[in-house]
């Protein structure tokens, strides 16, 4: 089963593009994270099932950002391990994890304001000396993106940096897209969004699990959480505190589990 946007991409590459081996399992064991004194995660494991949204919840500080950060390949764990597929994996950098497979989606939006819309949907793409996408077929690929994401019209020659904060959004969400990666990170990444471009991203990453990729999904959003969730595991204090299904997901479960003291002061 191919999702919408694989197809819209596939008609204009055809199906050799795609980066990363066919994800079968995604999981942290034990995972620890220190930063000195702090203790960012400790000793946390989740496992991931592709053809899911997988919710990463929790409180400032309750270190889903670093989980983030370690599956992303920014950081690296103090403790524990990264499976991917039966094996460890030691990812030192973004671009050691976009070679397995996964792309994320940061909640800063990351754009080269200088260089064209179609430009920096297509970042990431390239090699050092040669383009992986023929000149020819760039612009079809940058629309065959952002069309599946966006309700309206986009010039693809417009300087990136000057388009709308919720325009750069969606180029953002559709370079990751753009890719096909079987684990797809999603980090605050519709805060900029107005509701009929949120709707519309929803309905592609749905799809996009459906057709058997896994996305992890980072939201303080609790409409968004119920909307979208599969799974939901809630951080507080760097531990894992429960991993719910969609049927167990209520926001008073979902904040008993953040806050509990909050909830009992209420």
């Amino acid at each position: 089963m191919q999702s919408a946007i694989a197809q819209r991409l596939e008609a204009v590459l055809g199906p050799s593009h795609r980066r990363g081996a066919t994800l079968r399992a995604l999981s942290v064991e034990g995972v620890s994270k220190r930063y000195g004194e702090t203790q960012a995660l400790n000793d946390v494991s989740i496992e991931f099932e592709p053809g899911t949204i997988h919710t990463i919840l929790g409180e400032n500080g309750s270190g889903k950002s670093t989980l983030l950060k370690l599956l992303s390949g920014i950081v690296q764990p103090t403790a524990g391990r990264i499976m991917l597929n039966g094996n460890e994996i030691r990812p030192r950098s973004p671009l050691d994890m976009q070679s397995l497979g996964l792309d994320t989606v940061f909640q800063e939006v990351l754009i080269t304001p200088y260089r064209s819309v179609s430009d920096n949907v297509l970042l990431g793409y390239d090699g050092l000396f040669k383009r992986r996408i023929p000149e020819r077929l760039r612009d079809a690929t940058a629309k065959a993106a952002l069309d599946a994401l966006s309700t309206s019209p986009i010039d693809l020659d417009e300087l990136a940096g000057e388009v709308p904060l919720a325009m750069q959004q969606l180029i953002v969400i559709a370079r990751a897209l753009s890719k096909l990666p079987s684990i797809l990170l999603l980090d605050e990444a519709t805060a900029a969004l107005d509701y009929g471009d949120r709707d519309r991203v929803f309905d592609v990453v749905t799809d996009y699990a459906r057709a058997g990729n896994l996305v992890i999904f980072i939201s303080h959003r609790m409409d968004e959480v119920k909307r979208l969730s599969d799974r939901v595991s809630v951080l507080r204090s760097g531990r894992l505190v429960d991993t719910l299904q969609r049927a167990e997901v209520t926001s008073e479960r979902l904040l008993k589990l953040m806050a509990p003291e909050a909830v009992l002061h209420a």
